[in-house]
């Protein structure tokens, strides 16, 4: 029987309201690996995903950020203040901000034992910089990148471009981590082969079991910065000696084993029992992440029916941001319905073009748009994950607003690392293709229009998912980045939104927090806008 299997056996007869819960897991669950009984201190986590994607520069996944922040290091970092500090490298600018340098700490060592050079950092830049948009568009702007001794990296510009730092320090997908220069150079395409980076944790490839496990042990070697822990600046430091990720598809399994004590944190707390788990004396419930997540529909516009804009904009027409968020959360102090893609209650806060998504008032438009758009009844096949909490409801719930709308539907059942898997295909459907999937952005992700990569018109050259392509929305992303004051960048946000929705770039859903849940036996447990992070964390045992 597998690791994975024995979890969900333990539910089968073990209940919140049972007693003696935590001796029936025991009984259930096989005992504990003498790598774990060894390693000392063991954090042992249920994520909001399982793992089987490892390279970060090739996904925006969060649960792949999230490996990548247990493995890699950064050059610059983003605070609690969304200020940018120092990380793996002090930064000096010129006085015509043409000229960016960075300098790395003394200690920094890949997990290999070789140290970090300047030219591996710049091979790492270059390779986030094809494959990130917010990288894509600073090297849009970039002369040159270069490395004149082992601890130098320059960084020249081909005009002055206000978002350099801000890019470096990008807190979530795609994080520009650092990595050896013979992995930063795989061939576009292709994942690295091994997982070597100068982070806090090392992976142990040994005990990967795809989809079940992912460990991590303490890195030794590793010398966290002096300054307090902000976000994803300031020291990690390490205070366990290995966290365990293990996958538990249900919800109530997970809920289980936490308050049995066999594992010590859940990062997706299932909003229908937070009353009984508030409760338990044993476990602490607080949301990490308080700005919190956006969910959104994305098309694929290479493919019938959402090549055709008039199809798209009926289907844009018939969704609604509450049916959806209602089916999500149901709980009115975790969601609100928000029209704005850069975030609600961020300086470029604009509900223009997303009137029928909030009032949920396009259904009648949304079949007069249809009929008189040529569909001609081609099947939307819409990617539907059922092993995460987050991305259930959407899939069905925007399933029947299109069906209402006259579309034909056929919802696949998969789980998500099919789904991150799928998605990169371009290939028609009847091939591995697809028409539609769901995913959640969170806010630091899409606070502009450069770093929120859904709005990206660069199609097959370098575009998300979806492959959006549209020059018009380039030439105005590039008027954001240009823009010199919040004035004028909130300005240019508008126009972009405009033309986004115009389009049916992509559909924005609405926004909501999620609850994590952990034993009061950890603590140091941080906030910030990519989370859960596991150094600072400490557990009595």
């Amino acid at each position: 029987m597998s690791y994975m299997s024995r979890w969900q056996r333990s539910a089968a007869f073990t209940k919140l309201t049972l007693p003696g819960v935590a001796l029936a897991i025991a009984l259930a669950l096989p005992s504990l690996s003498s790598p774990a009984l060894a390693a000392g201190k063991t954090i042992t986590a249920v994520m909001h995903s399982d793992l089987r994607v490892l390279d970060p520069g090739i996904t925006t996944a969060y649960i792949v950020r999230d490996h990548g922040y247990m493995v890699y290091d950064t050059l610059l970092a983003m605070d609690a203040n969304f200020k940018v500090q120092p990380q793996m490298a002090e930064y000096k600018v010129s006085d015509d901000k043409m000229v960016y340098t960075f300098t790395l700490r003394d200690g920094l060592k890949w997990h290999d034992g070789k140290p970090v050079t300047a030219e591996d950092c710049v091979a790492s830049l270059q390779r986030w910089g094809r494959n990130d948009g917010m990288g894509q568009k600073l090297m849009d702007f970039t002369k040159s990148i270069e490395a004149p001794d082992a601890k130098t990296i320059v960084l020249t510009l081909k005009e002055p471009y206000g978002l350099v730092l801000d890019s470096i320090a990008k807190p979530s997908s795609l994080v520009p981590f650092m990595m050896p220069k013979r992995l930063a150079e795989t061939p576009a395409g292709k994942a690295i082969p091994e997982q070597i980076g100068s982070g806090p944790f090392k992976f142990v490839q040994a005990e990967f079991q795809p989809g079940v496990k992912a460990v991590y042990e303490k890195n030794k070697d590793y010398v966290p910065r002096s300054e307090p822990a902000s976000w994803a600046a300031g020291g990690k430091v390490v205070k366990v000696d290995r966290v365990e990720w293990v996958t538990m598809a249900d919800a109530q399994t997970a809920v289980n084993a936490l308050q049995s004590g066999d594992i010590d944190f859940m990062e997706n707390g299932p909003y229908d029992l937070l009353p009984i788990l508030a409760k338990d004396k044993e476990l602490k419930i607080e949301v990490l992440n308080e700005l919190g997540y956006q969910t959104l529909g994305r098309m694929n516009f290479l493919l019938p029916p959402f090549d055709n804009i008039k199809v798209r904009r009926a289907a844009f027409l018939a969704m609604n941001q509450k049916p959806v968020l209602d089916a999500l959360v149901g709980n009115p102090d975790y969601m609100k319905i928000c029209g704005a893609m850069f975030g609600c209650g961020t300086p470029n806060d604009t509900d223009v073009g997303a009137e029928t998504l909030v009032k949920g008032s396009g259904m009648a438009e949304a079949k007069k748009a249809l009929a008189e758009s040529g569909y001609d009844g081609t099947p939307v096949v819409i990617m539907a994950p059922t092993d995460v909490s987050s991305l259930k409801a959407q899939p069905i719930v925007a399933a029947q607003l299109l069906r209402d709308a006259g579309f034909k539907v056929e919802v696949q059942a998969t789980d998500w690392q099919t789904v991150v898997t799928r998605r990169a295909s371009q290939k028609p459907v009847k091939e591995g293709g697809w028409n539609m999937f769901f995913t959640n952005w969170v806010a630091a992700d899409i606070l502009n229009p450069v770093s929120n990569v859904s709005t990206s018109g660069r199609g097959k050259n370098g575009g998300w998912f979806g492959w959006f392509e549209d020059g018009k929305i380039e030439e105005l992303r590039d008027k954001y980045a240009r823009a010199a004051t919040p004035a004028e960048q909130k300005a240019a946000a508008a126009e972009v939104q405009a033309r986004a929705l115009e389009q049916v770039a992509y559909l924005p859903l609405g926004e909501y927090r999620i609850p994590s849940i952990w034993r009061k036996s950890l603590t140091g447990v941080l906030p910030g806008a990519a989370t859960p992070v596991f150094w600072n964390i400490d557990k009595k045992e």
